[in-house]
């Protein structure tokens, strides 16, 4: 069985929808607060001809999300599988961001269920890269189960290449938690 992302996962918060090309300006609305970027390895992300290279980065791994507030349709970010591997039976999840109205309100817990739980019906292992700065995020993937196991320079398309923190998920480590 081959991993294709599906065009939409949801719970009863929120509606993850794959992103398409006038997503754009959307997105961008959520994405041009400069605190979001604060401890992210790429602070200048919020500049618009800085997010456009991460769009279009976006939508080339046709695997990125719109996260959208279920009740009130809102967007409040973005998230993206990438990365897989076929052979090792491993795929990343990451590249998300929310609006900062959103920030402790237990949503990421809630996209990365839904998408943990869609990309182990055909991987083994999830990977997650963190920026070495980014405390908030590096806390966040923890509380998901994640170890850390690596400290590596990460290429981003057409950004610099950063230190960021990998972390893995294995699919047992995660069914355990679900118990």
């Amino acid at each position: 069985m081959k991993f294709v992302a599906p065009n939409k996962l949801e719970n009863d918060k929120v509606v993850l929808k794959l992103l398409d090309p006038g997503d754009f300006d959307i997105l961008y609305q959520v994405a041009k607060d400069p605190l979001i970027w604060e401890q992210h390895p790429n602070k200048d992300r919020w500049k618009e001809d800085v997010f456009r290279s991460f769009f279009d980065a976006a939508l080339e791994s046709k695997a990125a999300y719109l996260i959208l507030d279920k009740t009130t349709g809102e967007c409040i970010g973005s998230t993206r599988y990438y990365g897989l591997n076929e052979v090792e039976k491993s795929i990343f999840v990451g590249f998300t961001f929310y609006a900062r109205a959103y920030w402790g309100a237990g949503i990421n817990p809630l996209v990365k269920e839904m998408m943990f739980d869609f990309a182990f019906n055909f991987v083994d292992k999830i990977y997650l890269h963190v920026g070495a700065e980014n405390y908030r995020s590096q806390k966040a993937v923890e509380r998901l189960g994640a170890s850390k196991v690596a400290e590596k320079m990460v290429s981003y398309v057409n950004e610099p290449e950063r230190m960021n923190f990998e972390y893995i998920l294995e699919k047992s480590t995660w069914l355990r938690a679900k118990r």
